[in-house]
């Protein structure tokens, strides 16, 4: 965004999200006004370019795979967003009938699910079995190897180009140091994908210090140009902070709260470029509505107008609502914990369609945050066959908690049913219309949606129920 174009907010503002680079959905001038959503992570993979490019430099985020760590502003030129929770996602989906036939070098007591596919003739990757093959920490680097990205050398050979990325200030160390204990613990440690910090201004020498102390990789600290935390010229700054105040009015907010459950052992971003996904997340959730009103209206006006730039197998039928002419569902992957490819991110199809909604002014006026702006992206652009549904790694951010069945001493945390998160942002008791299926289950489709016999929906509520119990397939 060029300092021409913008204007400086005051020191009371909230920033804007950085040209060229990445951000998280805590605050943002693209993916969400402010992001008022929770500080999460989010995880950045790109399939290295043949040959592999040469070294690291802090000055081009593009080339790199990365994981981030709190919400960050989603730039306003770059759709490289791909983001959330703290770390990256790793998509297993997982099929959650208690048979016995559990894979034997499958680390976790759960068989991973995916989406019911359409018939397709092409020789797709396994990722089932690329998990037999390379879980039990087969690619965790040899002790006292130290990553260099300039010279990869022979016991990197293959290795992905990639980092854990995190837009965080000072005063959040705590939060940080929280976050970075369970990520090299539970993964990291036996990886070392350098970490990247952003912030606003200086870290300081405390900030640098301690988060040197908990990892054995690289730390960079970078610093996000002033002139990149502004608004464009044709956005009413009035209305921008009038629409701040009203989504504080309907809950939303901001905090730090992330944990990781579960130790991984497997490189998860070698599993996503290996077996060629787009896309990986971990939960699957209901939205509220009222803080992104108009986004489905202007996304079938873009659809409409840019039929060529949808992919010919893309699936939206999920998230449309059939009891209301297909309108949204208002269901979202939950960004706080997400991979993506910056490949899939640049793509020209993806450009258009945040470009759209930017000129829209919705990022501004509402709530276009990344999570429900990224879902719609993954819908329109990537087949299913594309998009990993991480179902093994135990994940928590603030109220919504995701720990799968496993065995002991993998997972530190008691196991959640499938459609456990589903409602818990937008209440039974709200007058949102509400889906007649959960939303991971309206993603997965097929079996998942098989209903008990002579179950019905209002029968279940009549005693009490939710209507959200009358699955064949428990998950």
């Amino acid at each position: 965004m060029s300092a021409r174009n913008t204007r400086q907010m005051d020191e009371k503002s909230p920033p804007q999200t950085p040209k060229g680079q990445i951000r998280n959905s805590f605050t943002s001038s693209k993916w969400s006004p402010i992001s008022m959503g929770s500080r999460g992570s989010s995880s950045f993979w790109r399939t290295p370019p043949r040959p592999p490019p040469l070294g690291w430099q802090a000055s081009r985020l593009p080339s790199l795979s990365c994981i981030g760590i709190r919400q960050l502003m989603p730039s306003r030129k770059i759709l490289l967003l791909v983001l959330a929770a703290f770390a990256f996602g790793f998509f297993i989906s997982i099929q959650s009938n208690q048979d016995s036939t559990i894979l034997a070098d499958y680390s976790f007591d759960v068989k991973p699910i995916r989406a019911t596919l359409a018939v397709s003739h092409k020789s797709n990757p396994d990722p089932i079995r690329w998990l037999q093959e390379n879980s039990h920490d087969k690619h965790a680097l040899p002790e006292g190897v130290v990553p260099n990205f300039r010279n990869l050398g022979d016991k990197l050979r293959g290795r992905p180009k990639a980092a854990l990325i995190t837009l965080v200030r000072n005063s959040e160390l705590d939060g940080i140091v929280q976050s970075m204990k369970q990520l090299e613990e539970r993964w990291n440690s036996k990886y070392q994908y350098p970490w990247i910090f952003f912030n606003d201004e200086p870290f300081t020498d405390e900030f640098k210090g301690v988060t040197q102390n908990l990892t054995a990789a690289k730390c960079h600290y970078e610093i996000v140009p002033k002139e990149h935390w502004s608004l464009p010229e044709w956005i009413d700054e009035d209305r921008f902070m009038n629409s701040l105040e009203y989504l504080g009015t309907i809950g939303v907010g901001k905090g730090w709260l992330v944990q990781y459950f579960c130790n991984i052992d497997y490189d998860v971003f070698r599993f996503m470029r290996d077996n060629n996904m787009k896309y990986g997340f971990n939960m699957n959730i209901l939205d509220d509505a009222r803080s992104f009103p108009s986004l489905w209206s202007k996304t079938r006006d873009f659809m409409k107008a840019h039929r060529d730039l949808l992919n010919p197998e893309a699936d939206l039928k999920w998230l449309q609502n059939p009891e209301t002419s297909g309108d949204y569902n208002n269901c979202q992957f939950f960004s706080n914990f997400e991979i993506g490819s910056l490949k899939f991110w640049r793509d020209k199809g993806n450009e258009a369609y945040f470009d759209w909604l930017d000129k829209s002014g919705g990022f501004y006026y509402e709530r276009f945050g990344d999570a429900p702006v990224h879902t719609l992206s993954v819908a329109m652009f990537v087949p299913k066959r594309e998009i990993w549904f991480f179902r093994d790694i135990g994940y928590q951010h603030d109220i919504n908690t995701h720990c799968p069945p496993h065995r002991e001493g993998k997972c530190f945390c008691e196991p959640t049913r499938l459609d456990e998160n589903f409602y818990k942002l937008v209440p039974l008791e709200s007058p949102q219309k509400k889906p007649l299926d959960t939303c991971i289950r309206q993603f997965l489709g097929g079996e998942w949606l098989k209903k008990k016999d002579g179950w019905t929906m209002a029968g279940e509520k009549a005693f009490g129920g939710d209507g959200y119990h009358g699955y064949e397939a428990l998950g």
